[in-house]
């Protein structure tokens, strides 16, 4: 018989079986003021008749059959055939539970582990002075001591994974830390705690890691927001929050949560994109790459628009990579995502209220305050609420070649939406007005797209001519060819190819002497594109 057949069974018959030390009270009271004798006399009869009597028995009751036959506790053969007699309810109490329970062969060794390793590093933990490389190292080698002075015969895998699984529990994020420290996964998403989600290539798989507990991945969660001055409880149960790197993350616990806690993270790379990683990627085109260069030195306005997860942070990164080293650049985000690498940056950040509901400052603040620090270069990380007002009104009061990012699906959609996001200013503004503001403050939007075979493309540069009567003019310069169609795997062969009509702003360019080959807009095509 296996081992944990033989558990299961003396588990069960270690609840079944009534203790033989607590009689019932009427028996015990009897043998007060006997013998030892007498009283052991008068107390056997009793304790038989508490085992066949259902009404002193504390496990399930027999049939009769089975009560009118002596009682053999030391077989097993009675116990196997007794048990089709009990009840369904008590056979799943006593038996399903413990053979669906996962066991972790390491859970306690863990656990002994890292409750040494927090006593004998102490407040090294805590200490500034100590870079995190040296940290890690120091903190592996100890781990590595304690292991080996618990002598638990361990493979050689055995011995890495838990040491590797301490180290990320303790000084990293847990089972995420593997995921992190993947270059391949761009996105994690936690729906709860024993349910981990990754993409991968824009294909979401499901990950076989896990936590321990629902409080192991709440541990985690308010590591994250701690070090970046934010909270979560119940009374604030969702926050954002970024990580060293700056990658996004979102956190949601209960009560808001009914599943249990929920985790995402939005991967940024450790080194930046370039332009030249966006053609090879597909994403844009070498034409394309060279006319938003020339939009950017001649201080255009620009719109980078698309849906969640499109990469528009992205792009607006390798679009401030064209901004000059020598112009002052101010950015506004609700929680630092911009990778930024002039030097003359000043980085400005959003804050939510704290727990009396006071301290808040929003965007909006951020931006009329930004006018006031000299900026060449205003770039805002989205724009979501009515500082789309104050945006405009600064783009059209000489802080001009500034950026941004709205979401929306198309670049007609990206000036639908603006004027939305105006009206939630709370200026009472006639929709002419708004429109106005748009076509004089705006002078380029880039819209991405994510397809379906999960590949993220620039579908449209679209430029905002003006306004004709009560409309916004927009002109398309380049377009997503889809008609190529796909290949055997479901991945688009169309790239961004230009309309043929030249923008207007190209006379602009020619002014400030900036020079843009004459091939970038190409053949003109059957169909003008404008909107």
């Amino acid at each position: 018989m296996k081992l944990s057949e033989r558990i299961q069974i003396a588990q069960a018959k270690s609840e079944t079986t009534p203790a033989p030390a607590k009689p019932p009270a009427p028996t015990v009271a009897s043998a007060v003021g006997t013998s030892p004798a007498a009283a052991a006399t008068a107390l056997r009869p009793r304790a038989s008749r508490s085992t066949a009597e259902p009404t002193h028995a504390p496990g399930p009751t027999a049939p009769p059959s089975v009560r009118r036959e002596p009682a053999r506790p030391n077989s097993t053969e009675q116990q196997s055939a007794a048990k089709p007699s009990q009840p369904p309810a008590a056979q799943h109490e006593v038996f399903k539970p413990k053979a669906q329970q996962p066991v972790d062969a390491f859970a306690a060794l863990k656990q002994r582990a890292a409750k040494v390793l927090f006593e004998r590093m102490g407040a090294r933990f805590n200490d500034s002075s100590i870079t995190e490389n040296e940290l890690r190292s120091t903190a592996r080698e100890e781990l590595i001591r304690i292991i080996d002075a618990e002598q638990v015969p361990l493979t050689v895998d055995e011995r890495s994974r838990l040491v590797r699984d301490v180290a990320d529990d303790v000084l990293g994020y847990g089972p995420l830390q593997r995921l992190l420290d993947d270059p391949a996964v761009t996105e994690i998403m936690v729906n709860r705690m024993d349910q981990i989600y990754v993409e991968r290539k824009g294909q979401l798989t499901l990950t076989d890691s896990r936590f321990s507990s629902e409080e192991h991945l709440r541990k985690v969660i308010e590591r994250i927001v701690s070090k970046v001055g934010r909270r979560i409880d119940e009374s604030s149960p969702l926050v954002d929050a970024r990580l060293e790197d700056g990658s996004r993350v979102n956190a949601v616990i209960p009560p808001l949560a009914v599943g249990g806690s929920s985790l995402t993270i939005r991967k940024f790379s450790k080194v930046p994109l370039t332009v030249q990683n966006l053609i090879d990627f597909g994403t844009l085109t070498p034409e394309m790459a060279e006319l938003l260069n020339a939009c950017v030195k001649a201080k255009l306005n620009i719109i980078v628009s698309g849906g969640t997860g499109t990469g528009k942070t992205t792009l607006l990164n390798v679009l401030s990579s064209f901004l000059p080293a020598n112009e002052r650049i101010v950015t506004i985000e609700d929680a630092v995502e911009l990778q930024i690498q002039q030097e003359h940056v000043v980085r400005l950040e959003s804050r939510p209220p704290n727990t009396e509901g006071k301290g808040e400052v929003t965007i909006r603040e951020l931006l009329r305050n930004s006018l006031r620090m000299r900026p060449d270069r205003i770039v805002v990380g989205e724009v979501r609420g009515g500082e789309s007002l104050d945006m405009l009104q600064a783009m059209n009061t000489g802080h001009d070649g500034s950026l941004s990012t709205v979401h929306s699906n198309s670049p007609r959609d990206a000036v639908a939406r603006l004027e939305t996001l105006v009206l939630m200013a709370g200026m009472d503004l006639p929709l002419r007005a708004i429109r106005e503001q748009i076509a004089s403050a705006v002078n380029l939007i880039i819209q991405i797209s994510r397809l379906r075979d999960g590949t993220r493309r620039i579908t449209h540069v679209t430029e905002v001519q003006g306004m004709e009567g009560d409309i916004v003019t927009l002109q398309d310069a380049f377009v997503f060819d889809y008609s190529a169609g796909v290949d055997q795997h479901g991945r688009f062969l169309g790239s961004p190819i230009p309309t043929g009509i030249r923008p207007r702003f190209i006379d602009r360019f020619e002014d400030m002497g900036i020079h843009v080959s004459a091939g970038v807009f190409g053949a003109p095509l059957a169909s003008t594109g404008k909107h």
